[in-house]
């Protein structure tokens, strides 16, 4: 098996085109085309994580955060990033990271926190805009039903809960094939009317291609007249934070433990005490203090995120209850979401848990 085979599975799930503008997802180091020897998943790739993979005969390491986030002019083992880069290249071990369009994927980090907590009825909290696209294209109709099912198949036509949506009119186009044109129906030289419908189906723009190409085979007409248009509707199914329900209201204290609990946290960090009851949940893996009014809108009890900045928390005037869980802590399950792709879709394939403890933070 070809290391491409399993970063095309990480991108079903993820495509890189949900990642942020800032952020530097995707291939790090090595080629895609080499056969893998074994898989180690990570949230941080060191020096450590290299030579465990080495020792292990492993020659694909998967990781949330990206080794090379800033470009780099010189590479002379002057930091850990560079010396990580070299032992790297030089055992000849490919480094992949997917990170900020995991957190914006649908079932991605922020779905796995939710679930970890219980949490019901999760929505996106910040939902994603211009990730999406509309097509219309215009079909003969006898070939209607075909070409909708192959967009169906490909992934357009999927709205929030629902799929399979599309906008159909009836119409008539006109056209006169040419000279070495092979009509479908029509004589050369001739102008010919024909019944056809309108078709117009969204999808996102990552399956622009794919879309094409099954527009294509599915189309009767040897030339398909098609409009790909961008649309800034938001893409209510991605995007940054979720927002959900606790089964039943709980006490403040007890809500702070249980969140203790399950980030296994030495200690978490918190606003002041409201007096009230939490059953509104929203949360972001990772620095996610960006999306405190985002939070504050959805009606949430309380925000947990990795990083909260001292003067975030006078700004709620007492509106939610902020919690800090550790930025390590609350990405740790990405583990377990790369995991959980690679084994469904090899299940004979081991992947090895990385032993390396690698968050930089320590508490006394």
């Amino acid at each position: 098996m070809k290391i491409s085979e399993i970063i095309t599975a990480i991108e079903d799930v993820a495509p890189l085109s949900l990642q942020e503008k800032y952020d530097n997802s995707g291939l790090q180091i090595g080629n895609k085309k080499n056969d893998v020897t074994g898989v180690l998943l990570c949230i941080d790739v060191t020096e450590d994580v290299i030579d465990e993979a080495v020792e292990n005969g492993i020659n694909l390491v998967i990781s949330h955060h990206p080794l090379l986030f800033k470009g780099l002019k010189s590479i002379t083992g002057k930091n850990y990033i560079e010396r990580t880069v070299i032992k790297a290249i030089r055992n000849e071990i490919t480094v992949y990271a997917a990170h900020t369009n995991l957190d914006n994927a649908f079932g991605g980090v922020n779905y796995k926190i939710a679930e970890e907590l219980g949490l019901g009825d999760i929505s996106v909290l910040s939902p994603a805009d211009e990730k999406l696209l509309k097509l219309v294209t215009f079909v003969p109709e006898t070939n209607s039903t075909k070409v909708r099912e192959a967009l169906f198949a490909a992934g357009a036509g999927r709205i929030g809960n629902y799929d399979r949506c599309s906008y159909n009119m009836s119409g008539y186009g006109t056209f006169r094939a040419g000279e070495g044109a092979d009509p479908y129906c029509g004589e050369i030289g001739q102008e010919h009317h024909e019944e056809e419908e309108r078709i117009e189906v969204l999808f996102p723009a990552y399956l622009k291609d794919v879309i094409l190409k099954r527009l294509f085979e599915a189309h009767c007409y040897e030339e398909p007249a098609y409009d790909i248009t961008k649309i800034e509707n938001k893409w209510k199914g991605v995007g940054s934070g979720v927002v959900g329900e606790l089964l039943s209201p709980m006490d403040e204290t007890d809500f702070l433990e249980m969140v203790k609990n399950v980030f296994h946290c030495g200690v978490i960090k918190h606003s002041n005490l409201l007096g009230g009851k939490v059953q509104r949940v929203a949360l972001c893996g990772g620095a996610g203090a960006f999306l405190l009014p985002a939070a504050i809108s959805s009606g949430a009890d309380a925000f947990i995120t990795g990083e909260i900045g001292y003067h975030d928390y006078f700004s709620t005037e007492e509106q939610i209850l902020l919690v800090d869980a550790g930025h390590y802590e609350t990405e740790q399950y990405t583990k377990d979401i790369f995991c959980d792709i690679i084994t469904k879709k090899f299940p004979n394939f081991a992947v090895r848990y990385t032993k390396v403890g690698t968050n930089p933070v320590n508490y006394l």
